[in-house]
């Protein structure tokens, strides 16, 4: 019989899953058996301190992830283990008055365990040397009071095997639900620390725990990706696909906003790299995405953030990508709506006078020779009309507005009052 239980114990080496419980369980004991099983756990009881040695001792030598623990502290090991057989060995005797204890020791024991990173198939092979112990030493007991009982033993195996069994389970349990909450917290908690950075109230003394935190050089170079998402039908992507020129296998970190996402873009290439990323931008249709100038350490991410603002303020209404650095006046405009109206009103109102059907072409003619570097031919190929209608139609501007688009001051306000029309929306 004891070469039968070894081989049993021999199987418990390596850590394997819960077997699901039987809804009905069978059981073969009968009152002789369990005075046999009774009379040898209260032995085991009166042994507590010596059965706690020698498991710790196995559990040192026989799973590696327990030995961090008890070589930080044996104690604390040796007063789980011991807590855990002593309710454990109870409940063999007297079931009722101590299962609630016995699963309340095992709930706590999973929990801790999660929380220490301890492996749960660490946690369950632990759990099963115990068992295993615990049954060689009730069949050792009974064996050397009376060989002869040791076949009334067999009787209650499955009983106090389904016992493992079953608190295998509320470990598992108890350590699935701690990861969960430690996963909510862990995200929760980064979620806070993005959000402190992008507004700028991150302490000081926070950075380097939050460099740790979010996998991210406290003094490395960084941008800022704002986007704005129309209304999406099922289906569309809410986040344009992004990957970073110079570092591909960078973690882009997103934040929700209350009118656009925000994604901390992690900076190590040349100069040229946000060119890049904006270039290579997978944008849907109907979205609207602006990427701020670099900045220098994560303290500066509040203000990253404010320019890639203004850079999605820049970005026209039917969607696109907008660099800052390559629309700064546009950005210049936006950041001061009031103004920039005051502007446009001043440059272009004379043409609200006008059939708008009028205006518009004079706006238009406009805006096409300002894009041609102020060339008339190449203003009048991208509008299909000859040169000489160009010229004509901004001498009539120039008429209308009492301003001379060669003086460099006129050119520049009416560049930017025409900005201000089609960004702001009151053309």
């Amino acid at each position: 019989m004891p070469q039968v239980v070894r081989s049993r114990i021999g199987a418990l080496h390596g850590p394997s899953p819960v077997p699901p419980l039987p809804h009905r369980f069978r059981s073969l004991a009968d009152r002789e058996s369990v005075d046999v099983l009774h009379r040898a756990a209260r032995v085991l009881v009166a042994s507590l301190p010596a059965l706690t040695d020698r498991l710790v001792e196995a559990l040192y030598a026989q799973e590696p992830a327990y030995r961090a623990a008890i070589d930080s502290d044996r104690a604390e090991v040796w007063q789980e283990v011991h807590h855990s057989l002593r309710h454990n060995v109870g409940s063999l005797i007297q079931p009722r008055e101590f299962r609630e204890s016995a699963h309340r020791t095992s709930r706590w024991i999973g929990e801790i365990r999660a929380e220490q990173g301890v492996p749960l198939d660490a946690v369950l092979h632990a759990f099963r040397m115990g068992g295993a112990m615990v049954w060689q030493d009730l069949v050792d007991e009974t064996a050397r009071r009376d060989p002869d009982d040791v076949r009334l033993l067999v009787h209650v195996a499955a009983d106090v095997w389904n016992f493992v069994d079953e608190h295998c389970g509320v470990v598992a349990d108890a350590y699935r639900q701690a990861e969960r909450r430690q996963s909510w917290r862990r995200e929760n908690r980064q979620r806070l620390m993005v959000a402190a950075l992008l507004d700028g109230t991150a302490r000081i003394a926070d950075l380097a725990e939050a460099a740790e935190m979010l996998g991210l050089p406290e003094q490395g170079r960084y941008a800022v990706l704002a986007v704005a998402t129309a209304p999406r039908g099922p289906g569309s992507a809410a986040r344009p696909a992004l990957t970073l020129p110079a570092a591909p296998e960078a973690v882009v970190l997103w934040h929700p906003g209350q009118d656009a996402e925000f994604a901390i873009l992690p900076l190590a290439g040349p100069p040229g790299e946000l060119s890049e990323l904006a270039a290579a931008l997978d944008v849907p249709a109907g979205t609207r995405a602006g990427i701020g100038s670099a900045v220098d350490g994560l303290a500066a991410l509040g203000d990253a953030r404010r320019l890639a603002e203004t850079a999605l303020r820049a970005c026209p209404a039917s969607g696109g990508t907008v660099l800052l650095d390559e629309h700064l006046p546009d950005a210049l405009v936006v950041s001061s709506p009031a103004l920039a109206g005051a502007l446009a009103d001043r440059v272009l109102g004379p043409l609200d006078r006008l059939d708008p059907a009028d205006r518009d072409v004079i706006v238009e003619t406009l805006t096409a020779w300002l894009d041609a570097d102020g060339s008339a031919q190449r203003a009048g190929a991208r509008l299909y009309c000859h040169r000489n209608t160009v010229l004509n139609r901004l001498r009539r501007f120039e008429q209308l507005t009492g301003r001379c688009l060669t003086r460099p001051r006129d050119a520049v306000e009416v560049s930017l009052a025409l900005a201000a029309r089609r960004l702001l929306g009151n053309a």
